[in-house]
């Protein structure tokens, strides 16, 4: 039985040795050894239940775009196939008369092919004919019972026939079929609120009308004022005025609504010259305004006025080029409108759907220009819409085109800039840099990695003044430093030697994430942990650990951990100032796995320095590490790391494996370490 657990024994520190040459051949300066362990790694790595989850999510198929059972003969199936494709080219070029012939010709040979009843429904509903649609999605059902697509189109005809609790009903049924199509269906269950709520609106709009009040009638004549073509700006100016006076509340609204506000506004000749004027007059700045204005007016609490005014033709690029005028209360107004469409779920979805985004984001970064509140309400705005998903998906898709305007925001003097501004914008970029695309995109880009640079330095000038420029703008570079491999290692090495000299600083928040960032730079290269021993970093690591605090005892550690890893001279200097090892110990016992595994991984490191292991001969080093080496971490790292320690720990001091028998700790170790390195 001793024979055995000495083989075991052998066999954990052997395993222990090759994984420990491992990590020190990732950290190698050389390309060609990085690259030889990454591979050897990943061989030894199994795969876990998360990675197989990722790889089924790749594999799902969209139930809505399964092939049709297949046909009775290859002919048939070809020859429908060819129809649908035909009936779709025509539904694209929107001749749906044509769509549904071909459609109807196929279902003709097959009777159950799913795809040409909902196609079909959805060319119907084009042509308002919803019945029909309603009834070709009944049909597509009966063919199968789940197909989310048919319950889609009969919850459109439903909406357009007002029938909104069974709109509800076909919307709520995709849900049931198909819960990852929440996003989705929330979106379909909104727009039925809405429409209900407008129906409602409408109702008793008309029932005022028809009651002949005073107010409701101007509203009526004004709109038909105002239709009459060609006459003087000021005229249009002096109606929209006095019909934005008149919409006190939703009634007056409704009535713009039902009768064609928005088309009479938007499509009338002299105000759109106005509108699309460069360099504006005072009469074609006062047209504007009354316009940006009433709209307004007619869009405070009514979301189907909101939506009207955003998907009409022109609106996408007009709102974006109206903020961008260099007249200041165009500017003002455009800003005051879309704020107000951005205060719901909805209108911030519609702003992001159909607005030129590209052009608004130029636009809302340009107010940084302002030292005033206009500024604050700018990226305010800017931020509320990067917080949507939609957007998130349309930055990372338009990034490079975006990129230029972000790294001009970062290459400004903070001096003379909104300070307040300044940093939701640079929050901005680094809450959205948490993405990995996005980072990446934002990483590979010398230009931008140079900006921040340039904008650290000009911090440091008055690290007291722009305190909350460096503070924001070191969160974005910790998540740009952890995209590897950075922009360049000279630009590793400056960001290390600025954050170094951070570390002087008396600001908690500045030195943390300084720390922070010092903890993900250090690692690229040799060259950089050396710099950054002479500049005192292990001194000043273990000052952090000693003070306390979670966030920046996790960098301090790690930068421990990383220094240790690589450099003999940082396992001395952590030896002779942690004698006794009581503050690697002390994290040793946290709950936070992050902080256990990088002391294990210190620990471990530290152990190759000669002598030392001995001094721990009076501790619970065994019983500590053994628990964490076979212990139940979310996070493999702390197993690995734990196991590592106690592997060298054994290996400098044979006392140390004759207390692991004891503890009747061998078993445990192989087992994890069969389970980590896959042997």
């Amino acid at each position: 039985m001793a024979d055995n657990q000495e083989k075991d024994l052998q066999k954990f520190l052997k395993n222990v040795d090759e994984i420990t040459n491992l990590i020190q051949e990732m950290n190698s300066d050389d390309p060609a050894v990085r690259e030889k362990a990454v591979l050897e790694t990943e061989k030894r790595l199994l795969f876990t239940g998360e990675d197989q989850e990722e790889d089924e999510c790749r594999t799902t198929l969209n139930k809505t775009m399964i092939s049709p059972p297949k046909a009775p003969t290859k002919s048939a199936d070809e020859i429908n196939s060819a129809l649908k494709e035909k009936g779709n080219e025509a539904f694209v070029r929107g001749d749906y008369e044509t769509a549904i012939l071909l459609y109807s010709e196929g279902l003709e040979k097959l009777k159950d092919m799913k795809v040409l009843y909902t196609n079909r429904a959805q060319a119907y509903i084009k042509l308002g004919d919803y019945q029909k649609a309603l009834v070709d999605c009944d049909w597509a059902l009966k063919c199968d019972e789940k197909c989310t697509k048919a319950y889609f189109h009969m919850g459109k005809a439903h909406l357009a026939l007002k029938n909104y609790s069974v709109a509800r009903e076909c919307y709520q049924k995709i849900l049931e079929i198909n819960p990852q199509l929440q996003t989705q269906v929330k979106d379909y269950l909104n727009q039925v609120d809405l429409r209900e709520k407008a129906d409602l609106q409408e109702k008793e709009a008309h029932e005022l009308l028809d009651s002949g009040r005073n107010t409701a009638v101007t509203t009526k004549n004004l709109l038909e004022t105002l239709s009459k073509p060609d006459q003087m700006p000021l005229f249009y100016a002096g109606g929209v005025e006095i019909l934005t006076e008149m919409m006190k509340d939703c009634t007056e609204r409704t009535l713009f609504r039902t009768h064609n506000g928005f088309s009479i506004i938007s499509e009338n000749e002299v105000i759109r010259r106005c509108f699309s004027t460069a360099g504006k007059d005072a009469v074609e700045e006062t047209v504007c305004v009354s316009v940006l204005r009433l709209w307004q007016a007619v869009c405070a609490g009514n979301e189907e006025n909101q939506r009207l005014l955003v998907v009409h033709p022109g609106t996408g690029g007009l709102l974006p080029s109206l903020l961008a005028s260099s007249v200041l209360t165009i500017r003002q107004q455009s800003l005051a409108l879309l704020l107000q469409l951005a205060e719901t779920e909805n209108g911030r979805s519609l702003i992001i759907s159909h607005l030129d985004l590209t052009r608004l984001l130029e636009a809302l970064l340009s107010f940084l220009d302002f030292s005033d509140k206009k500024a604050d309400s700018a990226m305010r705005l800017l931020t509320d819409l990067a917080l949507e998903e939609r957007f998130q998906v349309w930055f990372e898709a338009n990034l490079p085109g975006v990129l230029l305007a972000l790294t001009g925001v970062l290459k400004r003097d903070p001096k003379v800039t909104n300070t307040s501004a300044l940093c939701q914008c640079i929050a901005l970029m680094g809450n959205l840099s948490a993405e990995a695309a996005i980072r990446r995109q934002m990483s590979a880009s010398e230009e931008f990695g140079d900006a921040c640079l340039g904008l650290m330095a000009r911090c440091e000038e008055d690290v007291d003044l722009f305190r909350e420029v460096m503070y924001t703008l070191l969160g974005l570079m910790m998540n740009l430093c952890l995209q590897s491999p950075f922009v360049s290692e000279v630009w590793a090495m400056e960001v290390s030697r600025r954050c170094m000299a951070l570390l002087n600083s008396q600001d908690g928040g500045i030195l943390t994430r300084a720390a922070g960032v010092l903890s993900r730079t250090l690692s690229s290269s040799l060259k950089i942990i050396e710099e950054a021993l002479r500049a005192g970093v292990v001194k000043k690591m273990m000052k952090f650990l000693k003070a306390g605090g979670q966030t920046a005892s996790r960098y301090a550690v790690k930068t421990l951990a990383v220094c240790t890893n690589s450099n003999h001279e940082a396992r001395e200097e952590v030896i002779r100032l942690d004698k006794k090892f009581g503050v690697l110990m002390k994290l040793l016992s946290s709950e936070d796995e992050i902080l256990v595994g990088n002391a294990a991984l210190c620990l471990g490191n530290c152990m190759e320095v000669p002598h030392v292991a001995s001094s721990l001969l009076k501790t619970d080093i065994v019983q500590v590490l053994l628990k964490h080496a076979g212990g139940d971490a979310q996070k493999t790292a702390v197993q690995l790391n734990a196991g590592i320690a106690l592997g060298k720990l054994c290996t400098a001091e044979p006392r140390f494996a004759a207390q692991l028998r004891e503890l009747h700790g061998i078993e445990i170790l192989s087992s994890t370490m069969k389970h980590i390195s896959g042997s």
